[in-house]
Parts: C-alpha cells; sequence; structure tokens
C-alpha cells in the first residue's frame, strides 16, 4: 500500500507544481500584453489610421484562431481568454482573423468614418456620393491591400459594362471608361473592361506601370497572399517582389495590349450636361462616360518645413539602396517605409545610418521589420533618435533636437543624404473640384458595431424544438419505451424500434455520423490543413447543431435506457461533451468579458492618473507622479503577483497596504503644500484603480478555474470516440447473433 500511495503523493504534486507553473507563465505573459495595450493606447497605436479588428467579446470563444492567422504580429492577443487588440495600427486590412473566426466575433472596419474627412464618401459600388460615373478604388478608398485594389478595379469595370448593357445602345466615339492611374486598381479595371467589351484607356503620369509600388525600394516583399487578375488568372506564388510583380505587370500590359498613355499627368475632371466626364491633362483632354480614379493614397510627399529642405541631398522615396555606400544618411519618419528605408541603406558598405522619430517608440511597423530592426541596432548599423525632430539641414550637418526627462537639446549630426519617410497628404483639392466629396454627413449611415450577445436565446430556441421532436417521437412510442427490457422483446414493435434493426439501428448510424461530422471541424479549424469546404461560422454552428441531434439520436437509438455497455458509456460521454460544450460556446465567454471589460476601465483610470496633472504646476505633477507610480505598483502586485487567498483577504476589506498608502501619500501632499482637492482627486483615481484591479484579478481567477471544462471537453470527447469504435466493432461481431434470437444485450 506504501508504494501507491507514495507514487500518488510524487504525481499529485508533480501536477500540482506544473499546473502552477504554466498559470504563472500565463499571468506573466498577460501582464506583459496589457502592458502593451497600455503603451500602444498612450501612442495612439490602439487604433489603425485605416482598418482595424474590432472583437465582440460577448461573443467570443477564446479558441485563439484569429491570433494564429493573423498574418502581423502583435495586433491581436490572447487577454482573460480572448481575443483583444492590442495594436491596432499594425493591422493591414488582410481580414484573416474575421473570416476564419468561427463565431464571426470580429469585423475588421474603417475607423470613425463619421468623423473623418480624408475618407471619400463612396457608395456601394464605389461611386463618388453627389457624381453618377465617377467611381474610385484601391488605396484611394483607404484600402491598402493589392488584393483588394484588384478587387476595387473588377468591380469598377463589371458596373460600368452592367450600365452600358442595361442602356439604350449608343454610335459614337466616346469611351466608355477612362482609368486614372496604372496600379493594381487600374490594371484590374483595366483588363476586366477588356474581357467584357468596353471601350476604354488608362492614363499614368509614370513612365512605368505599378503605381505606388514602382516607388517602392528594390526586393521588397509586396504580395504575400493569391489574387485573381482578370484576364490572366490566379497569382499563386506565396510572395513576391517588388520586382517580380513589377514584371508581372508589364507582360500583362503587353500581353492583352493594353491603351496606356504614360507619362499624362491628370490635372482634373468636369461633368458636361449631358453627364458626360472631360478630363484634363498635360497633353489633351479625353472625354469618357465613366471615370475610375485609381490613384492611390500616397499623393504629395509629406514635408519637415525646416531651413535646407530644397537642398539637392534631401529625397523623399528610395528606388535602390545600392547607390549609396560609405554615406552618413539620416532618415526621417516611423512606418514601414522609414524603417525598411534605414536597413536597406544600413545593408550597404561604409554607411552610417541614423534614424529619427518623433515618439518615444514605434508602433506602426511590422513586427518583421521591428524585430529586424532591433537585431541592426544591436549590431550598431543604425543608431535611432527618438523623441527628435530635424530643425535645420545645411550642406554637411544635420541639426536635431532630442528630448528626454531632463529637457531638450540640439544635436549636430555629420550628414551627407536625408531621406524624409513621413507619408504623404492625398491631393484633395484635386478630388474634391473633380466631384468627390470627403463629407462624413453625406456618407451612407451605418450601422454601428456594438455587441450581438451569444445567440444563447437562438440556440436554445432551436435545441428546444429538436429537444421536443425527439420527446415526441418518444411519447407516440411510449407503449413501447415504457416496457422494461424484458418486456420488450414480446412488443410489436421491437422488430423495428430496437437498436440493432431498421428504425433503431438507422437512429445509431446517423449518431455516428452526426458525431464523425462533429469533430470534422476541428479539422476544418485548424490553418495548417487545406481543408477549407464552407465557412469557419457555419462549421462552428454545424459543430453544435451536430452534436445536439448525435445526443438525441443516441437517445433514442438506446432505447431511451442506455445500459452498462461500451455503446452506454459512449452515450453518457456524449452527454458531458454535450454540457462542456454549452459552458463553453454560450456560457463561458461571460466571465473573460467582464475581466477585459475591467482591464479597458483600468486603462482609462490609469489615462486619467496621467492627464489629470496637465495643468499643475511642477511640484503638483511631481506628487501626482508620485501617487501613479506607488498605487500602480501596489495593484500590479495585486493583480499579477498576489496569491488567490490575499486577493480574497482584500476583496473581504483586508486592505491595509492600500490604506497604509493612500495615508501616506496624503500626509506626504500636505507636506509639499498640494491643494487638497488635487490630493483629493489624485487619492480616489488611486483607489478606484486598486479596486478595479483587484476585481479585474478575481475574474481571472474565477476564468481559470472554469477553464478547466477545455481539457474535460477534449479528454471525454477522446474517450467517447474510443468507446463508440469499441461500440459498433461489439455490435458488428456479436449483435446479429444475439439480436437473431432473443433481446437486445448490446446498446
Amino acid at each position: 500500500m506504501s508504494w501507491p500511495l507514495l507514487l500518488a503523493v510524487v504525481f499529485g504534486l508533480g501536477f500540482a507544481l506544473l499546473a502552477a507553473m504554466m498559470r504563472r507563465r500565463e499571468l506573466l505573459r498577460m501582464e506583459q500584453t496589457i502592458s502593451d495595450r497600455v503603451q500602444a493606447v498612450r501612442q495612439g497605436a490602439a487604433k489603425a489610421q485605416l482598418q482595424h479588428p474590432v472583437v465582440d467579446l460577448s461573443r467570443c470563444l477564446g479558441c485563439g484562431t484569429c491570433v494564429d492567422v493573423c498574418p502581423e504580429d502583435g495586433v491581436l492577443e490572447m487577454v482573460h481568454g480572448q481575443a483583444v487588440v492590442i495594436n491596432g495600427a499594425r493591422c493591414v486590412g488582410v481580414a484573416a482573423c474575421e473570416r476564419n473566426c468561427p463565431v464571426g466575433a470580429i469585423t475588421v472596419t474603417l475607423t470613425n468614418l463619421e468623423e473623418r474627412h480624408d475618407i471619400p464618401v463612396l457608395d456601394a459600388n464605389l461611386e463618388a456620393v453627389g457624381t453618377p460615373g465617377l467611381f474610385l478604388a484601391g488605396e484611394l478608398t483607404a484600402h491598402a491591400l493589392i488584393k483588394t485594389a484588384i478587387e476595387h478595379g473588377t468591380a469598377v469595370a463589371a458596373e460600368v459594362a452592367r450600365r452600358k448593357a442595361a442602356g439604350p445602345p449608343i454610335e459614337d466615339n466616346i469611351l466608355d471608361l477612362c482609368i486614372v492611374g496604372a496600379g493594381p486598381a487600374g490594371l484590374a479595371c483595366a483588363l476586366e473592361a477588356k474581357r467584357l467589351g468596353l471601350s476604354f484607356l488608362v492614363l499614368e503620369q509614370e513612365r512605368a506601370v505599378g503605381g505606388t509600388i514602382a516607388k517602392y525600394p528594390r526586393r521588397k516583399l509586396v504580395l504575400t497572399q493569391p489574387v485573381t487578375l482578370p484576364l490572366h488568372g490566379r497569382l499563386d506564388q506565396v510572395e513576391y517582389t517588388k520586382e517580380e510583380l513589377m514584371e508581372v505587370w508589364q507582360d500583362v500590359v503587353t500581353e492583352h495590349e493594353l491603351p496606356i498613355r504614360q507619362g499624362r499627368v491628370f490635372s482634373g475632371l468636369e461633368q458636361r450636361v449631358d453627364g458626360r466626364f472631360v478630363l484634363e491633362t498635360d497633353d489633351a483632354d479625353v472625354v469618357a462616360r465613366h471615370v475610375c480614379l485609381a490613384l492611390g493614397r500616397r499623393g504629395v510627399p509629406n514635408k519637415l518645413g525646416v531651413p535646407g529642405e530644397e537642398l539637392p541631398k534631401v529625397a523623399y522615396s528610395l528606388l535602390d539602396a545600392h547607390s549609396y555606400r560609405d554615406r552618413r544618411v539620416l532618415v526621417v519618419g516611423g512606418g514601414d517605409s522609414a524603417v525598411e528605408t534605414a536597413m536597406g541603406l544600413a545593408e550597404q558598405p561604409g554607411n552610417a545610418v541614423t534614424l529619427s522619430y518623433r515618439k518615444e517608440s514605434f508602433f506602426r511597423t511590422r513586427a518583421k521589420n521591428q524585430n529586424r530592426l532591433e537585431e541592426y541596432v544591436a549590431q550598431g548599423k543604425i543608431d535611432i533618435k527618438f523623441r527628435s525632430e530635424v530643425q535645420s539641414i545645411a550642406d554637411e550637418i544635420v541639426q536635431i533636437k532630442v528630448d528626454s526627462d531632463d529637457g531638450s537639446a540640439v544635436e549636430e549630426i555629420q550628414n551627407d543624404d536625408v531621406f524624409v519617410m513621413a507619408g504623404g497628404t492625398l491631393p484633395f483639392e484635386l478630388l474634391k473640384n473633380s466631384g468627390v466629396s470627403f463629407d462624413p454627413a453625406l456618407r451612407p449611415t451605418q450601422e454601428l458595431l456594438s455587441e450581438r450577445g451569444t445567440g444563447l436565446i437562438r440556440a436554445l430556441g432551436v435545441a428546444f424544438v429538436l429537444s421536443l421532436l425527439a420527446l415526441s417521437f418518444a411519447l407516440w412510442h411510449l407503449d413501447y419505451y415504457g416496457l422494461s427490457a424484458a418486456d420488450r422483446g414480446a412488443h410489436p414493435k421491437h422488430a423495428y424500434l430496437r437498436p440493432s434493426l431498421v428504425v433503431g439501428l438507422w437512429l445509431g448510424i446517423s449518431a455516428t455520423a452526426f458525431i464523425i461530422i462533429n469533430l470534422l471541424y476541428l479539422v476544418r479549424r485548424s490553418p495548417k490543413n487545406r481543408f477549407r469546404l464552407g465557412s469557419l461560422q457555419l462549421w462552428m454552428t454545424s459543430h453544435v447543431a451536430t452534436g445536439i441531434l448525435a445526443f438525441l439520436c443516441a437517445t433514442l437509438h438506446g432505447a431511451m435506457a442506455p445500459r452498462d455497455t461500451p455503446g452506454g458509456y459512449a452515450y453518457w460521454a456524449l452527454v458531458v461533451l454535450l454540457v462542456t460544450g454549452a459552458i463553453g460556446r454560450y456560457f463561458y465567454a461571460y466571465i473573460p468579458r467582464a475581466a477585459n471589460g475591467r482591464e479597458l476601465e483600468l486603462t482609462d483610470v490609469k489615462t486619467q492618473l496621467s492627464r489629470i496633472s496637465e495643468e499643475w504646476d511642477q511640484g503638483q505633477r511631481l506628487f501626482n507622479q508620485r501617487v501613479r507610480d506607488e498605487v500602480l505598483a501596489l495593484v500590479e502586485k495585486r493583480q499579477w503577483k498576489g496569491s488567490f487567498l490575499s486577493r480574497v483577504l482584500a476583496l473581504c476589506g483586508v486592505q491595509r497596504s492600500l490604506k497604509r498608502t493612500l495615508a501616506a501619500l496624503e500626509a506626504e501632499g500636505r507636506t509639499q503644500g498640494i491643494h487638497k482637492r488635487q490630493i483629493t482627486e489624485s487619492l480616489a483615481l488611486a483607489r478606484r484603480a486598486h479596486h478595479i484591479a483587484l476585481m479585474a484579478a478575481h475574474y481571472e481567477d474565477l476564468r481559470s478555474i472554469l477553464n478547466s471544462w477545455r481539457y474535460l471537453h477534449r479528454w471525454v470527447s477522446l474517450l467517447m470516440v474510443l468507446l463508440v469504435i469499441v461500440h459498433v466493432w461489439y455490435a458488428l461481431a456479436y449483435g446479429a447473433h444475439y439480436f437473431a434470437d432473443g433481446p437486445e444485450v448490446v446498446r
């Protein structure tokens, strides 16, 4: 007896130690994630400038699929068992998270459309509101992906063809469509227009096709997902560099003989009374019935507005880093373009590269670029100056003002070249004069994104109807199901209701089929397989429905009386799966949602603590900072480092550490002569932050306890599958012999 007892103690303690270590690791990860989110909120990076994901926490199951499929690191992370947007500024709009969420809890959308004046007002056909026949496509619509640009261009040409076919035949030499811009959107529009038999012309101000892509640095990766070009087909290559994609564009133009006038600068358009457009260029005007503006969003490069910016050594793009060697280079900017430019120049022999950015850290760069940049900095190839701004540029030096906690100082840097990568400004006046409106009041009303709930009522309704049908069937045959197992053999219905024949057998086969379909959801959900039949949301719905149907069919298959057999054990395992699945799908989301709600509230309080002292003098600001640091340290200890028991005691009112800390801070404030109102305001926010952190920690403790349903659900499902296999084998091997002469013994 001693040996089994000793082994049980060792294994039990080992399991408890492993669970505690994993729990501690999870808490540390969440602490870092929340810290990253707080920093992103402070820097304005929590939401993207264009598209970003919005998570409906009332529906999120915490499966983590969205995090796995997101091509950019740091956009989404798991916090308290649910997906949370951490750095929305890194979102590139691929929307893989939206497509792959099994419960439809994520929507990728444009931000603050009701307030923004930098996004054109378009209808569902990409037509400018107020100017019929004028369409926009690609980046100009605030969608940055090449794939989306191609889809836009294709859709515009299709809409023009539809309108032409619906109208009366017109015999003249007027173009059906004029396309401005030969980037991805413009070329896709031209290809589709040719496929549909439209008369069209493409105007491009550059001498090469490709649009903004043509201005990218050498070897830059510009396409990382498959797209389909009209007339050309699918581009299946996993990754394309700038040169490879430019070659594809040029081949497409040559092969299909697209009418492109290059080197023609578009300067505006006017719509005549008859509805036709007159497009003005630096050469000759063009008349067309419809216009597609695919100009891109780069526009005019933003300038620094400092003395010396007009010098020849200042550039706003980098085409070939290999042309710069043994140079002292300054790159200004904090986006991917600036970082990639700095790294490209740092790779060349003899270059000394300095990267200047006005904020305290990068937040819009992709994670891959961020990681590479850190390697370059560690190797001494790039010197980064955060919180810095260029003051002036001279032939051999650049003056930069660098801010620090101790104040500001102007530094002189020896310099040969300056690259300003600070983005661009849309040609708003040109677009407005052409009939494009940016007035949010004209924008079609969009449904505000809000929590839609778990869908519990609808699911319960469907489950109730299915269960009612099963109950009705059982009551219909109550004269058989109401008998004992020994008496059923003599009943006339035994011939087709028993598990081995006719209805009973087909109910068993149906239950097995539903179980198989139910398990196929796991295969469909995995991002590693190529099985993509149907949407993941449809599969999640079928996962729930087949689970219920399998249970009901198994209940009737077992003749309402499961026995002490492998089939009976499989039935009870199925019951456990149904219960744990219901917890996971509909009830479990409440606690993580409450915990994340507290985290968002805590972030707001921390932000208030940081902002209330903006109008205070230096001494008052120092006091507020001291309050903030002391309380946040206490919050961190209570939320992430404290034990479950210590939090329970704190919740019950034993908050000596908080009272002691606040009392000491209040006395310190009085000693320093801080106004009573300011002391009260700071300490009230501090007390609130501590309370919210305590509540968030308690919700997390409860979530971690309830999280055991996942493991129970997984292991019981494996057990059920094994029992079903044994049950089927047992029935096939022995069932026919037993069922031939007497009452069933296999359920």
